[in-house]
Protein backbone atom coordinates (compact mmCIF):
# COMPACT_ATOMS: atom_id res chain seq x y z
CA UNK A 1 0.00 0.00 0.00
CA UNK A 2 1.32 2.97 -0.87
CA UNK A 3 2.04 5.22 1.91
CA UNK A 4 0.47 8.53 0.72
CA UNK A 5 -2.69 10.44 -0.31
CA UNK A 6 -3.01 13.29 -2.69
CA UNK A 7 -4.79 16.29 -1.60
CA UNK A 8 -5.75 19.34 -4.19
CA UNK A 9 -8.53 22.19 -2.90
CA UNK A 10 -9.28 23.69 -6.04
CA UNK A 11 -10.88 27.26 -6.06
CA UNK A 12 -12.34 30.01 -7.78
CA UNK A 13 -8.88 31.38 -8.04
CA UNK A 14 -6.04 29.00 -6.75
CA UNK A 15 -5.27 25.21 -6.81
CA UNK A 16 -3.26 23.77 -4.03
CA UNK A 17 -2.10 20.37 -3.83
CA UNK A 18 -0.38 18.39 -1.29
CA UNK A 19 1.12 14.94 -0.29
CA UNK A 20 -0.50 13.85 2.89
CA UNK A 21 0.83 10.95 4.80
CA UNK A 22 -1.77 8.61 7.19
CA UNK A 23 -1.05 10.75 10.07
CA UNK A 24 -2.35 13.84 8.71
CA UNK A 25 1.46 15.68 8.15
CA UNK A 26 1.34 17.39 5.15
CA UNK A 27 5.14 16.01 3.40
CA UNK A 28 5.15 19.07 0.22
CA UNK A 29 2.75 20.92 -1.82
CA UNK A 30 2.36 23.55 -4.09
CA UNK A 31 0.11 26.57 -5.22
CA UNK A 32 -1.06 27.68 -8.67
CA UNK A 33 -3.02 30.09 -10.15
CA UNK A 34 -6.07 28.46 -11.68
CA UNK A 35 -6.69 28.46 -15.15
CA UNK A 36 -9.20 29.67 -16.30
CA UNK A 37 -9.05 29.60 -20.52
CA UNK A 38 -11.34 26.54 -21.03
CA UNK A 39 -13.10 23.76 -19.50
CA UNK A 40 -10.73 21.49 -19.13
CA UNK A 41 -7.65 23.29 -18.05
CA UNK A 42 -8.04 23.19 -14.06
CA UNK A 43 -8.46 19.44 -15.00
CA UNK A 44 -5.21 19.27 -16.46
CA UNK A 45 -3.23 22.04 -13.78
CA UNK A 46 -4.55 18.70 -11.25
CA UNK A 47 -3.27 16.06 -13.39
CA UNK A 48 0.46 18.16 -13.77
CA UNK A 49 0.43 18.96 -9.96
CA UNK A 50 0.41 15.04 -9.11
CA UNK A 51 2.71 14.73 -11.61
CA UNK A 52 5.06 17.42 -10.46
CA UNK A 53 4.44 15.99 -6.31
CA UNK A 54 5.06 12.84 -7.48
CA UNK A 55 8.39 13.97 -9.15
CA UNK A 56 6.60 12.18 -12.55
CA UNK A 57 6.96 9.04 -11.11
CA UNK A 58 3.01 7.49 -12.40
CA UNK A 59 0.24 8.62 -10.07
CA UNK A 60 -0.43 4.90 -8.57
CA UNK A 61 3.74 4.62 -7.64
CA UNK A 62 3.02 8.05 -5.58
CA UNK A 63 -0.40 8.01 -4.02
CA UNK A 64 -2.81 5.29 -2.58
CA UNK A 65 -5.97 7.58 -3.23
CA UNK A 66 -6.56 11.13 -4.05
CA UNK A 67 -9.42 13.62 -2.43
CA UNK A 68 -10.33 16.98 -4.04
CA UNK A 69 -12.04 19.84 -2.89
CA UNK A 70 -14.59 22.31 -5.47
CA UNK A 71 -15.90 25.28 -5.09
CA UNK A 72 -19.08 24.26 -5.70
CA UNK A 73 -21.90 21.12 -5.45
CA UNK A 74 -20.83 17.75 -5.89
CA UNK A 75 -23.87 15.66 -6.86
CA UNK A 76 -24.21 12.26 -6.29
CA UNK A 77 -23.67 10.79 -9.54
CA UNK A 78 -20.07 12.65 -8.98
CA UNK A 79 -20.33 15.37 -11.18
CA UNK A 80 -19.71 18.52 -10.39
CA UNK A 81 -21.06 22.33 -10.63
CA UNK A 82 -18.90 25.45 -10.03
CA UNK A 83 -20.25 28.39 -10.98
CA UNK A 84 -16.93 30.30 -10.73
CA UNK A 85 -14.83 27.54 -13.18
CA UNK A 86 -16.30 28.15 -17.20
CA UNK A 87 -18.06 24.68 -18.20
CA UNK A 88 -18.61 23.07 -15.14
CA UNK A 89 -22.20 22.59 -14.93
CA UNK A 90 -22.09 18.89 -15.03
CA UNK A 91 -18.02 18.35 -15.02
CA UNK A 92 -17.49 14.64 -14.42
CA UNK A 93 -14.33 15.29 -12.44
CA UNK A 94 -14.25 11.93 -10.26
CA UNK A 95 -14.46 10.36 -13.53
CA UNK A 96 -12.03 11.99 -15.73
CA UNK A 97 -9.00 12.42 -13.04
CA UNK A 98 -9.99 8.65 -11.87
CA UNK A 99 -9.17 7.63 -15.57
CA UNK A 100 -5.83 10.00 -15.72
CA UNK A 101 -4.42 9.39 -12.04
CA UNK A 102 -5.37 5.31 -11.69
CA UNK A 103 -6.08 5.66 -8.41
CA UNK A 104 -9.39 6.11 -6.15
CA UNK A 105 -10.80 9.94 -6.58
CA UNK A 106 -13.47 11.32 -4.36
CA UNK A 107 -14.85 15.00 -4.61
CA UNK A 108 -16.22 16.79 -2.26
CA UNK A 109 -17.48 20.23 -1.78
CA UNK A 110 -14.94 22.79 -0.16
CA UNK A 111 -17.15 23.54 3.05
CA UNK A 112 -17.67 20.06 3.47
CA UNK A 113 -13.98 18.96 2.81
CA UNK A 114 -13.06 22.02 5.86
CA UNK A 115 -15.33 20.99 8.48
CA UNK A 116 -13.92 17.41 7.75
CA UNK A 117 -10.64 18.72 7.96
CA UNK A 118 -11.25 20.47 11.25
CA UNK A 119 -12.47 17.51 12.67
CA UNK A 120 -9.04 15.55 12.02
CA UNK A 121 -6.63 18.11 12.45
CA UNK A 122 -7.78 21.57 13.50
CA UNK A 123 -9.92 22.53 16.63
CA UNK A 124 -12.76 20.01 15.99
CA UNK A 125 -10.66 16.99 16.97
CA UNK A 126 -12.90 14.67 18.99
CA UNK A 127 -16.44 16.95 18.24
CA UNK A 128 -19.06 15.86 16.75
CA UNK A 129 -21.37 18.82 16.34
CA UNK A 130 -19.58 20.82 14.47
CA UNK A 131 -19.84 24.53 11.74
CA UNK A 132 -16.83 25.62 9.95
CA UNK A 133 -18.16 29.32 8.60
CA UNK A 134 -15.88 29.69 5.36
CA UNK A 135 -15.76 33.46 4.99
CA UNK A 136 -13.79 34.29 1.50
CA UNK A 137 -14.86 35.46 -2.06
CA UNK A 138 -17.87 33.67 -0.69
CA UNK A 139 -19.53 32.42 2.65
CA UNK A 140 -20.28 28.72 3.35
CA UNK A 141 -20.66 26.48 6.11
CA UNK A 142 -19.50 22.97 6.85
CA UNK A 143 -21.80 21.34 9.28
CA UNK A 144 -21.25 18.19 11.11
CA UNK A 145 -24.05 16.88 13.35
CA UNK A 146 -23.82 13.74 15.63
CA UNK A 147 -20.34 13.55 13.75
CA UNK A 148 -22.08 12.78 10.46
CA UNK A 149 -21.29 15.61 7.48
CA UNK A 150 -25.44 17.33 6.40
CA UNK A 151 -25.53 17.62 3.40
CA UNK A 152 -29.44 18.58 2.58
CA UNK A 153 -31.94 16.75 -0.26
CA UNK A 154 -29.73 18.00 -2.85
CA UNK A 155 -26.09 18.46 -1.75
CA UNK A 156 -26.99 22.37 -1.07
CA UNK A 157 -26.75 22.09 2.61
CA UNK A 158 -24.00 24.90 4.47
CA UNK A 159 -25.62 27.64 2.11
CA UNK A 160 -24.52 30.06 4.87
CA UNK A 161 -24.00 33.23 2.22
CA UNK A 162 -27.88 33.22 1.45
CA UNK A 163 -28.70 33.73 5.46
CA UNK A 164 -31.11 36.92 5.65
CA UNK A 165 -29.62 39.65 8.50
CA UNK A 166 -30.74 42.61 8.19
CA UNK A 167 -33.56 44.67 5.78
CA UNK A 168 -30.54 46.53 4.07
CA UNK A 169 -30.00 44.17 1.09
CA UNK A 170 -28.05 45.48 -2.03
CA UNK A 171 -28.57 45.04 -5.52
CA UNK A 172 -26.01 41.61 -5.24
CA UNK A 173 -27.84 39.80 -2.47
CA UNK A 174 -30.47 38.19 -5.25
CA UNK A 175 -27.47 36.78 -7.11
CA UNK A 176 -25.18 36.11 -4.28
CA UNK A 177 -27.09 35.89 -1.05
CA UNK A 178 -27.37 38.59 1.51
CA UNK A 179 -25.03 37.75 4.09
CA UNK A 180 -22.26 37.28 1.45
CA UNK A 181 -22.97 40.21 -0.69
CA UNK A 182 -22.68 42.05 3.01
CA UNK A 183 -19.87 41.09 4.65
CA UNK A 184 -17.78 38.49 2.40
CA UNK A 185 -14.29 40.18 0.92
CA UNK A 186 -16.25 41.56 -2.11
CA UNK A 187 -18.92 43.09 0.50
CA UNK A 188 -15.96 44.72 2.58
CA UNK A 189 -14.67 46.61 -0.69
CA UNK A 190 -18.23 47.55 -1.79
CA UNK A 191 -19.55 48.88 1.83
CA UNK A 192 -16.11 51.59 1.93
CA UNK A 193 -17.08 52.45 -1.86
CA UNK A 194 -20.23 53.36 -1.47
CA UNK A 195 -19.50 55.02 2.17
CA UNK A 196 -16.99 57.32 0.04
CA UNK A 197 -19.03 57.79 -2.79
CA UNK A 198 -21.19 59.41 0.21
CA UNK A 199 -18.31 62.07 0.85
CA UNK A 200 -17.11 60.06 4.11
CA UNK A 201 -12.99 60.46 4.35
CA UNK A 202 -10.46 57.80 4.78
CA UNK A 203 -7.20 56.84 3.90
CA UNK A 204 -8.81 54.58 1.25
CA UNK A 205 -9.77 57.61 -0.85
CA UNK A 206 -6.38 57.85 -2.46
CA UNK A 207 -7.16 54.70 -4.09
CA UNK A 208 -8.70 54.11 -7.19
CA UNK A 209 -12.40 52.84 -6.91
CA UNK A 210 -11.87 49.43 -8.39
CA UNK A 211 -8.21 48.94 -6.35
CA UNK A 212 -10.55 48.84 -2.84
CA UNK A 213 -10.27 45.38 -1.86
CA UNK A 214 -11.14 43.44 1.77
CA UNK A 215 -7.02 43.62 1.91
CA UNK A 216 -6.58 47.07 1.62
CA UNK A 217 -9.71 47.70 3.72
CA UNK A 218 -7.83 45.74 6.53
CA UNK A 219 -4.30 47.53 6.77
CA UNK A 220 -6.20 50.39 6.79
CA UNK A 221 -8.03 49.46 9.98
CA UNK A 222 -4.92 48.17 11.47
CA UNK A 223 -3.62 51.80 10.81
CA UNK A 224 -6.31 53.33 12.47
CA UNK A 225 -8.68 54.56 9.81
CA UNK A 226 -11.96 55.09 11.49
CA UNK A 227 -14.29 54.33 7.73
CA UNK A 228 -12.14 50.48 7.85
CA UNK A 229 -12.72 49.52 11.84
CA UNK A 230 -16.63 50.60 11.46
CA UNK A 231 -16.98 48.38 7.82
CA UNK A 232 -15.22 45.50 9.59
CA UNK A 233 -17.50 46.25 13.15
CA UNK A 234 -20.47 45.83 10.81
CA UNK A 235 -19.93 43.06 8.65
CA UNK A 236 -18.73 41.39 12.12
CA UNK A 237 -22.22 41.98 13.37
CA UNK A 238 -23.78 40.66 10.75
CA UNK A 239 -21.51 37.86 10.93
CA UNK A 240 -23.14 37.49 14.32
CA UNK A 241 -26.51 37.83 13.43
CA UNK A 242 -25.56 34.70 10.74
CA UNK A 243 -23.81 32.78 13.15
CA UNK A 244 -26.60 33.11 15.89
CA UNK A 245 -28.94 31.41 13.17
CA UNK A 246 -26.87 28.52 12.64
CA UNK A 247 -25.98 28.22 16.17
CA UNK A 248 -29.59 28.31 17.36
CA UNK A 249 -30.77 25.63 14.53
CA UNK A 250 -27.80 23.02 14.74
CA UNK A 251 -27.01 23.93 18.91
CA UNK A 252 -23.53 23.32 17.45
CA UNK A 253 -20.22 22.56 20.30
CA UNK A 254 -18.25 24.52 18.24
CA UNK A 255 -18.24 27.13 15.35
CA UNK A 256 -14.86 28.09 13.72
CA UNK A 257 -14.58 31.03 11.15
CA UNK A 258 -11.98 29.99 8.03
CA UNK A 259 -11.51 30.94 5.00
CA UNK A 260 -9.34 34.00 3.63
CA UNK A 261 -11.15 36.31 5.61
CA UNK A 262 -10.16 34.55 9.17
CA UNK A 263 -7.21 36.23 8.38
CA UNK A 264 -8.73 39.67 9.32
CA UNK A 265 -10.95 37.92 12.05
CA UNK A 266 -8.82 40.12 14.77
CA UNK A 267 -10.84 43.54 13.17
CA UNK A 268 -14.50 41.75 13.41
CA UNK A 269 -14.15 38.70 15.85
CA UNK A 270 -15.46 40.80 18.99
CA UNK A 271 -18.25 42.31 16.69
CA UNK A 272 -19.19 39.10 15.78
CA UNK A 273 -18.84 37.15 18.93
CA UNK A 274 -20.86 39.76 20.49
CA UNK A 275 -23.86 39.72 17.86
CA UNK A 276 -24.07 36.14 18.38
CA UNK A 277 -24.51 36.50 22.48
CA UNK A 278 -27.19 38.73 21.65
CA UNK A 279 -29.47 36.74 18.91
CA UNK A 280 -29.04 33.01 19.37
CA UNK A 281 -30.69 30.80 21.50
CA UNK A 282 -29.73 31.59 25.34
CA UNK A 283 -28.54 28.30 26.42
CA UNK A 284 -26.62 27.18 23.00
CA UNK A 285 -25.28 30.41 22.63
CA UNK A 286 -23.89 29.64 26.14
CA UNK A 287 -22.76 26.32 25.69
CA UNK A 288 -20.99 26.88 22.09
CA UNK A 289 -17.07 27.81 21.69
CA UNK A 290 -16.46 30.01 19.02
CA UNK A 291 -12.96 30.53 17.14
CA UNK A 292 -10.85 31.54 14.49
CA UNK A 293 -9.29 28.47 12.50
CA UNK A 294 -5.81 27.79 12.85
CA UNK A 295 -5.45 25.50 9.78
CA UNK A 296 -5.67 28.60 7.39
CA UNK A 297 -5.49 27.12 3.92
CA UNK A 298 -4.38 23.62 5.04
CA UNK A 299 -8.42 22.93 6.32
CA UNK A 300 -9.23 22.11 3.13
CA UNK A 301 -6.45 19.58 2.30
CA UNK A 302 -6.58 18.39 5.53
CA UNK A 303 -9.82 17.80 4.54
CA UNK A 304 -9.00 16.15 1.21
CA UNK A 305 -6.32 13.45 2.70
CA UNK A 306 -8.54 12.42 5.14
CA UNK A 307 -11.42 11.85 2.80
CA UNK A 308 -8.61 9.59 0.39
CA UNK A 309 -7.86 7.25 3.34
CA UNK A 310 -11.66 6.75 4.56
CA UNK A 311 -12.12 5.95 0.58
CA UNK A 312 -9.59 2.73 0.94
CA UNK A 313 -11.09 1.94 4.36
CA UNK A 314 -14.63 1.64 2.92
CA UNK A 315 -13.59 0.09 -0.30
CA UNK A 316 -11.40 -2.52 2.17
CA UNK A 317 -14.07 -3.46 4.76
CA UNK A 318 -16.51 -3.92 1.10
CA UNK A 319 -14.16 -6.38 -0.10
CA UNK A 320 -13.79 -7.95 3.21
CA UNK A 321 -17.88 -8.71 2.79
CA UNK A 322 -17.87 -9.75 -0.56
Amino acid sequence: MVGYALAVDLGGTKCSAAVVDRKGRIVSRRTVRVDVSSRSAPVRQILQLARNLGENARPKECFAAAGIAVPGLVRRNGTVWAPNLPGWERMPLASRLQHSLEIPVIVESDRNAAVIGECWRGAAKGKSDVIVLMIGTGIGAGITSGGRVVRGAHELSGCAGWLTVSLDGNSNSSATGELESLTAGPGIGNAVRKRLQEGETSSLSRYEASEITAHEVAAAAREGDQLALDVFHQAGRLLGFGVANIVSLFDPEIVIVGGGMAGAADLYFDSLRDAMLERAQPLAAKKVNLVVSKLGDRANLFGCARLAWQSLETHKSNKERR
